[in-house]
């Protein structure tokens, strides 16, 4: 157990892995460096007992040393959560067992005054019978009876008032002596209770002891895996950097040998080219249509058409932009893979369907991809879930659901290609994308799409990293602090504020958004009892605010206007933060149009 806490320790002080290439330096300051306002009350940014896994296969994240990080985040909070749910059990335990207490104290309390008051009736009534007639025995009744049958008439009435007396008494000591039992029970059940709660306590101390001791004797694997990271990120940057310039020399030198690029509608027919140009043969020994080559100083120069060109060069221009996995995907600020292609294509005047499967039903098929074409990716398992530009025969521009970026990629392996297909040509009838048929997890842009928890919540997890450890870079400032969003729920959230001051002549107010995993540690560390286990929080997505500013009452003017307005931005106060939900928090929001 002590290697997980460890290891979870490295997780904690990971605050965030930038995916975007950056100078090498540590990437532990997303945590650190964002201070962030204390949300109106401390809360956990997920339902009430709820603590949503992270169930991502480890080929889902960027990196195989995230991975890692995740599983052993997963360990931890598998523990925490253990832990915080057996004290909750424990306290409601406590709390039964002290309410039983109170009511056998009040029984016995109850039963008490019977007793006395039964016996004060005994007494006044044998004090009676004394003063009057003296002690009501048979001798008595024999003495007085004027017949037999008056003696056994009264000896009998004697008789049953006497068991009357004492089985009234007794019936009230017997009450007494149940209600005192279960008292002392009660006692011993909350004793037993309340010695449970203390040790579950004892055990998340040391829990959260021994996960703060081991900061130091990691220090060096943390060091270790911050490197391996940084050296990926670099690699990556470089790779960009010099994609980019590559392909500014290949326009560079066709405009200097003044090759005027075709329309894509005069390169369709390879047999009927411009003048100048010559048909592209491919392997199987015919035309291409589409493209073409020039001879320049005696070596081939490919030839695309001005529409594909300026896409590719679009394109080109996105690489480092943060990837989202659906709304507001189209750029210029955040792509998805189908989003790219679609406004690359765009910017040049040819209309391309929105999603992958559709643009795979619609796209020529071609054989031979040439740079511009588009890249359809599966596996067939997974059904048409990315698709790419091709630069090349080995690498592709894809808004990268892993990577959380815009990134020049290898184009994968043949088993998991689905097949290429060339936007310059006439669009085809639209023909049917192969469709998932393994049953399980959810892939889009290279990366696993889980669903929403539930009607009104965000979707959970997205992109290659793990809750609370979003690099920046991969995320859009919301326009107020250093707070930051999701890009596409960063552009909900600007809209929305923006209505919000039309109505209220001020913008949204927000005390908290994307919460690192250290900001989490801290939270939890603060209030167990109420927070979310660190890798739990909807904040830890970059997909929820907490709002201040009159949204944090339930029942204010601003509260209302949010209920009724915020859906058409995609923004939802979920059901269980509701009035009666089961943990009110008004001023929590989460992000649901994606």
């Amino acid at each position: 157990m002590r290697s997980a806490l460890a290891l979870g320790a490295a997780v904690l002080l990971l605050a965030a892995l930038p995916n975007h290439p950056a100078p090498a330096q540590s990437r532990l300051e997303a945590g650190s460096e964002r201070a962030q306002a204390d949300p109106p009350q401390v809360e956990a940014g997920v339902a009430p007992g709820t603590v949503p896994p992270d169930t991502r296969p480890g080929e889902a994240f960027a990196d195989p040393k995230v991975a890692a990080l995740q599983r052993t985040a997963t360990d931890v909070q598998r523990e925490l959560a253990t832990l915080s749910q057996l004290a909750h059990t424990a306290q409601d335990e406590l709390d039964e067992a002290s309410a039983q207490v109170t009511g056998a104290t009040t029984r016995r309390a109850e039963a008490d005054r019977a007793v006395a008051e039964q016996q004060a009736e005994v007494d006044a009534y044998t004090s009676a019978l004394y003063s009057t007639l003296g002690k009501p025995d048979a001798v008595r009744v024999l003495l007085t009876a004027g017949s037999p049958d008056d003696f056994l008439a009264g000896n009998s009435l004697v008789g049953r008032l006497r068991a009357d007396l004492d089985a009234r008494l007794g019936a009230a000591v017997d009450r007494q002596r149940a209600a005192a039992k279960a008292e002392i029970g009660a006692l011993g059940a909350q004793r037993t209770a309340s010695e449970r709660r203390a040790e579950l306590d004892r055990r998340s101390a040391d829990a959260s002891n021994r996960a703060a001791a081991v900061s130091s004797e990691l220090r060096g694997k943390l060091a270790d895996t911050d490197a391996a990271v940084v050296a990926l990120q670099k690699a990556q940057l470089e790779r960009n950097t010099t994609t980019a310039a590559n392909w500014k020399a290949y326009t560079d030198r066709l405009a200097a040998a003044k090759v005027v690029l075709p329309k894509a509608v005069d390169l369709r027919d390879p047999d009927r080219l411009p003048a100048g140009l010559l048909p592209l043969v491919g392997t199987n020994g015919a035309r291409q249509p589409g493209v073409a080559q020039v001879v320049v100083g005696g070596d081939r120069l490919l030839v695309l058409p001005e529409e594909t060109q300026k896409a590719v060069t679009l394109a080109i221009g996105a690489l480092g932009k943060p990837y989202v996995p659906g709304v507001g995907g189209e750029g210029p600020t955040a792509y998805s893979c189908d989003g790219l292609v679609r406004a690359a294509y765009a910017s040049s005047g040819i209309p391309l369907p929105g999603t992958v499967g559709e643009q795979y039903g619609v796209l020529a098929p071609v054989t031979d991809p040439r740079p511009g074409d588009v890249v359809f990716i599966g596996p067939a398992r997974l059904g048409a879930q990315s698709v790419g530009i091709v630069l090349d025969e080995k690498s592709m521009l894809v808004a990268d659901a892993r990577l959380a970026g815009v990134v020049v990629a290898d184009l994968p392996g043949a088993d998991t290609v689905l097949g290429f297909g060339r936007p310059s040509l006439a669009l085809r009838d639209p023909q049917a994308a192969p469709k998932a048929t393994d049953g399980g997890l959810t892939w889009r842009c290279g990366g696993v799409q889980l669903p929403a928890r539930s009607a009104g919540e965000a979707a959970s997890a997205w992109g290659g990293y793990p809750n609370g450890l979003i690099p920046l870079t991969a995320l859009c400032p919301i326009g107020v602090g250093s707070h930051a969003l999701r890009c596409d729920a960063a552009q909900g959230y600007q809209a929305m504020s923006a209505a919000f001051g039309t109505a209220f002549g001020r913008p949204l107010c927000v005390t908290d958004s994307y919460r690192a995993y250290a900001a989490q540690v801290q939270l939890y560390a603060v209030k167990p009892a109420l927070a979310a286990v660190p890798g739990t929080s909807n904040h830890g997505w970059g997909l929820a605010v907490d709002l201040c500013g009159g949204v944090q009452t339930a029942g204010s003017a601003e509260y209302a206007w949010m209920i009724a307005n915020a859906p058409a931005f995609g923004w939802s106060n979920p059901l269980w933060a509701r009035r009666g939900g089961g943990r009110e928090e008004p001023w929590h929001w989460e992000y649901v149009a994606a």
